[in-house]
């Protein structure tokens, strides 16, 4: 009886596939995340995320400045003066008189033209607050492939984990027969005394597995800004079969080049620097300007009759309008140079541009390619991993019948453990670089 129960079991632990395990704690107070869940949540709580949308707000009050530029600036003025010992009188002779003076005005000054530089300044800041928005973007893709590749990280972990437990579960049995063939007369003190190490060692491994999996757990707690990773699990997905991409890098490449906010940023800085070439070039044309405002004052001087207060505001009020040009003849070269740096701008954000789109192409090529061989990979596993499990239940069927040793069985063994750690680390790998692969096609990473 105890044969045919040992048998069941090693066959149930050893043919059975690599399945999700879901965990039965509750990760800061709720079920285990999944993907999504925490992808969203390292987009909320993100700093680099975070001080990306600080630049767009800084951007939104910069375009909010320059458009505020094109407006009147008004500004008031009040001044109170007082002289003493001698001066000019208003006979033109000069007396020791102690005079006091209230002034009262009030100005404004627009600017008419002035080579265009408010409205391509206004341009330039929206081109600003648009780079920076896409610069927002490209951290939170950034965000979701870090986490993603954390998370897969923690699957392959668990995988890992799970084969090495079922190892510990393989070699308890057979301590277990051993020791009761040893009782038998059947089997050998050193059969036991060799089993009882490889269930050891077994042990050790999969302590070393559940470590592992915890610091994985660690990575993506850390990632997600978690203040600890206490109680923090990931939903374990069931893993489908990983889908080898029908489109080639250069189909993928080109639904890139247009959604992928890394292009898009670096295209609306060739914008920025296009348009900043005439902002420059404003320098050389004249500027008109348009100023007015109205004043008013009280005099006294001692020993001298002086209207009251009221009445010399009223008689002294005065306004005034005019309007100003200037125009630029020689600036020390500084216009011209300003002209030149801004096209050696443009040549290099040329430069960058190109320099993005060869990057991302770099990127997607590697990626297909991975993901390519991954999918290779991953069929030699499942082949490597159903033939090391039907060369086990042949041995093992050989060692129940005293045909085979302990040390063939534990070789069988660890070859069909070793194909089934393979075959988690290939699927896992072949899942991440299918899901990138969407994910360069402006889709969501998913598993």
């Amino acid at each position: 009886m105890k044969k045919i129960l040992f048998v069941l079991l090693g066959l149930t632990a050893i043919l059975s596939g690599l399945t999700g395990q879901q965990a039965a704690a509750q990760p800061l107070g709720g079920s285990p995340w999944t993907l999504s869940e925490c992808i969203a949540y390292a987009l909320e709580h993100s700093l680099t995320v975070q001080q990306s949308a600080l630049q767009v707000q800084q951007r939104e009050v910069a375009l909010s400045t320059a458009r505020a530029s094109r407006l009147p600036g008004v500004s008031a003025n009040a001044s109170q003066n007082f002289s003493f010992g001698r001066g000019l009188t208003a006979d033109n002779t000069y007396a020791n008189t102690n005079t006091t003076n209230t002034g009262f005005s009030l100005g404004a000054d627009m600017v008419l033209f002035n080579g265009m530089r408010h409205q391509n300044n206004i341009a330039l800041s929206k081109l600003n607050l648009q780079a920076a928005t896409q610069d927002l973007e490209k951290a939170r893709d950034d965000i979701r492939i870090a986490v993603a590749q954390a998370y897969i990280q923690i699957v392959y972990k668990q995988e890992i984990l799970e084969v090495a437990e079922r190892q510990v579960g393989i070699d308890s049995l057979q301590v277990e027969r051993l020791d009761a063939m040893i009782q038998n007369g059947k089997a050998a003190p050193a059969d036991l005394a060799a089993q009882k190490a490889t269930l050891a060692q077994s042990r050790l491994t999969a302590v070393q597995a559940a470590n592992s999996l915890q610091l994985a757990r660690l990575d993506l707690a850390q990632l997600l800004e978690l203040p600890s990773p206490e109680g923090f699990l990931v939903a374990i997905p069931a893993l489908r079969d990983p889908v080898l991409p029908l489109v080639t890098p250069e189909d993928i490449y080109a639904e890139a080049v247009g959604i992928k906010p890394v292009i898009q940023a670096e295209e609306t800085r060739l914008a920025y620097a296009s348009r900043n070439i005439a902002y420059a070039k404003g320098g050389y044309l004249p500027t008109l300007s348009l100023n007015g405002g109205l004043g008013t004052n009280y005099y006294t001087s001692s020993g001298y009759p002086s209207a009251d207060f009221w009445t010399q505001l009223s008689n002294n009020f005065s306004q005034y309008v005019g309007l100003s040009l200037n125009v630029p003849i020689f600036s020390r070269m500084n216009n011209r140079n300003q002209v030149r740096s801004a096209r050696l701008n443009y040549s290099t954000q040329q430069l960058q541009l190109d320099q993005a789109k060869k990057k991302l192409f770099k990127e997607i090529q590697q990626a297909w390619y991975n993901a390519v061989a991954a999918r290779t990979k991953f069929e030699s596993s499942v082949e490597a991993e159903a033939a090391a499990s039907q060369s086990l239940s042949l041995m093992q069927a050989k060692y129940e019948n005293g045909k085979a040793t302990i040390t063939q069985f534990n070789e069988s063994k660890n070859q069909y453990l070793k194909a089934a750690s393979d075959l988690a680390q290939a699927r896992c790998e072949a899942l991440y670089q299918a899901a990138l692969i969407d994910f360069y096609r402006g889709k969501d990473i998913q598993l």
